[in-house]
């Protein structure tokens, strides 16, 4: 099982998503005194001074769609002795994914509407590029498994 190249794929994606669900800023919303943050648990209003202390935080459930992503791709990798429905959830996995990579960027580009009346600097935090990036290596696990089958098929048709 480790030796195929797509559990290395969903390997990474798993850390990678596990490293965003640890707390890492996704978009921070700015102004010269305030910010909000958005991250896994959810959106955080901080002051800028000396201080710095969180004024409120508004706790969303956004870390169990992290987790749950997590567990799917675990179940994908652990599902390598039935092939079809490894690749069909491999499918759905590359969805879900490309799906939370869009809202994620769909509220990043409207977000600045939502905080301070639109009078705000929209940043990009490493929360943001992990998400990103993760998402090529399920893809990529996702052609791998496809790779696989077909060679197994092809070999089931000499037999």
């Amino acid at each position: 099982m480790i030796q195929r190249v797509q559990s290395l794929y969903y390997l990474v994606a798993m850390i990678l998503l596990g490293v965003c669900l640890t707390g890492q800023d996704i978009y921070r919303f700015s102004t010269e005194k305030s910010y909000f943050a958005l991250n896994a648990f959810g959106f955080h209003e901080a002051v800028n001074d000396e201080s710095g202390k969180i004024l409120t935080s508004q706790s969303k459930p956004f870390y169990i769609v992290g987790i749950l992503m997590v567990l799917l791709i675990f179940y994908v990798t652990m599902s390598y002795k039935k092939l079809n429905k490894q690749l069909k959830l491999a499918r759905y996995v590359s969805f879900f994914y490309l799906a939370l990579v869009i809202a994620v960027v769909i509220f990043g580009v409207t977000g600045n509407q939502y905080f301070y009346e639109g009078h705000c600097t929209r940043e990009l935090g490493p929360g943001f590029s992990i998400l990103v990036v993760g998402f090529p290596f399920c893809f990529l696990a996702q052609l791998g498994i496809k790779r696989d089958k077909k060679l197994l098929d092809s070999l089931n048709r000499l037999r």
